[in-house]
This record gives C-alpha cells, sequence and structure tokens, in this order.
C-alpha cells in the first residue's frame, strides 16, 4: 500500500476509535467515497493493535487493577476491586462476541457495510446518545460500577456491530442513561474497549497469520504505530474537553456527517 494510504488509515482509526464517531464507519466509507482500495485484514487488525496500546496506556492504572484481579478470579474469588473490574469486563464483552459471531457466521457484517447504513446509523444514534446525554442523570461514578450496569452496558455495545452506530458512542450512551458522569461514562466505555478490541484483533489475526507477508507486516507495523499515536492524541483530547464540555459537539458531527452520506445513498 501507499505510505500516504496507511498513514490515512491509521488517522482515521486512531482519532475515531476512542470518540463516539464510529472508526468502523468512517474505515468502510474510505474507499467507497475516495477510489481507494480497501485496506485489507492485516491493516485493519494492525490499526487495532495500535489503538489497543493507547487505552491500555492511557488506563494503565485500572488495567493493571483489573490484571492484578484475574488470579482471585481464576481461583473463584471476587474479594477485590481488581477482581471485580476484570468479571464485570469479560461479562460486558459476552454479548458483542455472540452477535459478532452471528453476525460474521451469516454474512450480515458485510451487508451492513453500505453508505446508507451507515448514514442511518450514524444520525440515528447520534440523536440517542444526545438525548441520553440531555436526559441522563450525573449521580454514579466509574468506581460505581456494578454486574448488572455491565450486562446492559455490554448488550448496547453489541448495537455497535452496525457500522455507522460508534462503539464508544453506543456505550457511553447507556451509561448516561444509567446515570454516569460523563467522564466516567466515557471511561467504562474506554476499559470495555479493551477486551473487545482484543478479540476482535484476534478473530481477524486468525486470517492474518495465514496471508501476512513482509511487506503486509511492514505495512502493519507503520499503521500500528500512527494509530498509536493518533488514539492516544484523542483520548487525551476528549477527556479533558469532557471536564466542561457535554457530547454535543460530537452528535453535531454525527448529524451533518449522517445528513451528507444518506444525500449521497440515495441520489
Amino acid at each position: 500500500m501507499a505510505l500516504y494510504h496507511l498513514i490515512l488509515v491509521a488517522l482515521i482509526q486512531g482519532l475515531t476509535e476512542f470518540l463516539p464517531v464510529s472508526s468502523s464507519g468512517h474505515l468502510v466509507l474510505l474507499p467507497g467515497l475516495t477510489g481507494l482500495d480497501d485496506q485489507g485484514q492485516v491493516i485493519d487488525v494492525a490499526a487495532h493493535v495500535g489503538t489497543l496500546a493507547a487505552v491500555v496506556l492511557f488506563f494503565r492504572a485500572d488495567v493493571a487493577l483489573a490484571l492484578g484481579g484475574l488470579g482471585h478470579l481464576a481461583r473463584g474469588r471476587l474479594d477485590t476491586p481488581g477482581a471485580f473490574l476484570a468479571l464485570a469486563l469479560v461479562v460486558a464483552t459476552i454479548p458483542v462476541i455472540i452477535v459478532g459471531l452471528i453476525l460474521k457466521v451469516t454474512g450480515l457484517s458485510e451487508a451492513m457495510r453500505s453508505v446508507a447504513v451507515i448514514g442511518w446509523a450514524m444520525l440515528i444514534f447520534g440523536l440517542v446518545l444526545y438525548w441520553a446525554d440531555r436526559r441522563g442523570t450525573e449521580e454514579r461514578v466509574a468506581g460505581q460500577w456494578t454486574m448488572r450496569h455491565a450486562v446492559i452496558m455490554g448488550l448496547w455495545q453489541a448495537v455497535a456491530l452496525i457500522p455507522g452506530t460508534s462503539r464508544s458512542g453506543i456505550a457511553i450512551t447507556g451509561a448516561r442513561i444509567l446515570g454516569y458522569e460523563r467522564r466516567s461514562a466515557a471511561k467504562l466505555s474506554m476499559l470495555m474497549s479493551i477486551p473487545t478490541i482484543i478479540a476482535s484483533a484476534t478473530l481477524l489475526g486468525l486470517d492474518v497469520v495465514r496471508d501476512a507477508d513482509l511487506a503486509a507486516a511492514r505495512d502493519g507495523a507503520i499503521v500500528a504505530a500512527l494509530s498509536f499515536v493518533a488514539a492516544l492524541a484523542a483520548l487525551s483530547f476528549m477527556m479533558r474537553l469532557l471536564q466542561s464540555v457535554s457530547f454535543t459537539p460530537y452528535v453535531i458531527y454525527r448529524v451533518i456527517l449522517g445528513v451528507i452520506l444518506l444525500w449521497v445513498a440515495y441520489t
């Protein structure tokens, strides 16, 4: 792949993975609207690895807490905050794995990769985010996460398999409806992304290992590094912005893009 194409994919993935604007939707649109070839699974996996490294680094204290609790969890003990966090993240990931496998086996995941679907999802779920952000109270913080809320947010997260929905956006929507304040909603969404990205990258990686060559590995390394930097910048920006601003700017962007995509799809 050309270097400018790699840079474009990495920046799109890195900047949009954790913002509530749908990274998958933007990546699906890239070849459709620019005429560029589809980047392929090797690049997809590399971009996910880069964003995974960024979120792990940004929330390293919480990641260390969850990893430290895995030993307790493996022994059937839920007696530490780390063990609870690890279990809650696993529980929240189960719905998206089940639904993702169903969509992959049935071929529906490919059938939904259209400009019209992305446009409608961008518009509708952007408005749902706006409604949830305005309606939701701010009575809970991330440390008050419960197993019931992990299940509910996991079900919301599974909806993000519709291209254009935004995994982070729909998880934040669920958290705001449950009453989590904005930064906590974003934090829980980001932590939920870690096992989800790992599961997604593993699923894609099964094919990548078989098909990859030296050139693909080089391209993948470039994309992983660039998407890491872009994702880290986007995370820092959003978490700082949420100290004083709601999710409305992202909603406005989604609505405008959704309307444009629907116009393109139907004209």
